[in-house]
């Protein structure tokens, strides 16, 4: 597996360019949504945002150390651009000392965007370029005190995310369900989350369709506490556990055979799978939805509510 590190450049406390747009807070938006696409692409990623530093030259002492403390493939550092406040493109390029190919690519794909293609520089007087251990590229995506520049990339934003994701490794995933093997219930479809203290959306005092007591499933549920004492068993489930709720079929899984197995789920989107342990019986066929899952199963998944999952049980992984 590819691994690959990501830093926003500049910090915190150590402002970079200002312009239309703030380099510090772009660059950090651009590190997250990169990680998120490239994750989702099977790349294994890190990143880091300094907030600590309070000078120039220890901002950029805690971005080199910060890289080369994690064994990868490939440095990245995300910058913006500035010049002169003007109406016109000035455009993206990107910085390397040893990596003018990778370089060229990535400046070509976000160039495709719409902004003008400054290409591939090589420099070798920038201090992340030449204290990383691993290869390294600098991306300067835009600049910021450009009105066509700053324009292109709002309006581009998530094409320049998928650009640089494509030229970084990894394809995107459009994945069909798995075909079950004898599995007493399958679905595919959106999903949504619920259970735990903060679930407002369901009663304060509600129960599930097939667990009675904690005592019945002591792992789905949060430790007993005087703050949560008074609330129903849905309430008292601990977010951060794997549990799936489904419209389950009790034919065929019947209420007290589920509690003995794991489910499978999937994320259609971003091809990750966790196994689950059922909960409850829903969400309501009005909602559209097939499955209602943890919070904590969702954010390992990488998805939101209403994104496409597949459910599998019994699955014994």
């Amino acid at each position: 597996m590819t691994t690959i590190t990501i830093s926003s450049g500049h910090g915190a406390k150590v402002q970079g360019a200002v312009g239309i747009l703030n380099e510090v807070d772009e660059a950090r938006r651009v590190v997250d949504a990169l990680a998120i696409e490239l994750e989702e692409r099977g790349v294994e990623v890190h990143t880091y945002h300094d907030n600590t530093s309070d000078s120039q030259s220890e901002n950029l002492s805690a971005i080199c150390d910060w890289h080369n403390s994690i064994e990868c493939d490939l440095a990245i550092s995300i910058h913006f651009n500035a010049y002169e406040p003007c109406e016109q493109g000035r455009g993206v390029e990107m910085l390397y000392v040893t990596q003018q190919a990778l370089a060229t690519e990535m400046s070509a794909a976000v160039a495709s965007c719409g902004l003008i293609n400054r290409g591939a520089k090589k420099r070798t007087d920038l201090k992340f370029l030449n204290s990383t251990e691993a290869p390294a590229i600098l991306a300067e995506i835009c600049f910021v005190d450009s009105e066509t520049d700053c324009a292109v990339y709002e309006d581009r934003f998530d094409d320049i995310i998928k650009a640089l994701a494509d030229e970084l490794g990894g394809e995107e995933t459009d994945l069909e369900p798995i075909p079950p093997d004898d599995a007493s219930f399958h679905a595919v479809g959106t999903c949504s989350q619920f259970g735990g203290p903060e679930d407002t959306g369901v009663d304060q005092d509600e129960g599930l369709a097939f667990i009675f007591s904690k005592e019945d499933a002591p792992h789905l549920f949060l430790p007993d506490h005087p703050e949560w004492a008074h609330m129903g068993l849905a309430r008292q489930l601990n977010p951060f556990v794997h549990y799936v709720a489904c419209r389950w079929d009790y034919d065929r899984t019947p209420k007290e055979t589920l509690l003995e197995h794991t489910a499978l789920v999937r994320s259609l989107r971003t091809g990750r799978s966790f196994t689950a342990f059922p909960s409850d019986w829903g969400p309501h066929q009005s909602t559209g939805r097939v499955a209602d899952l943890s919070p904590g199963l969702m954010a390992d998944l990488g998805i939101e509510t209403d994104d496409e999952v597949e459910v599998i049980y019994p699955f014994e992984g």
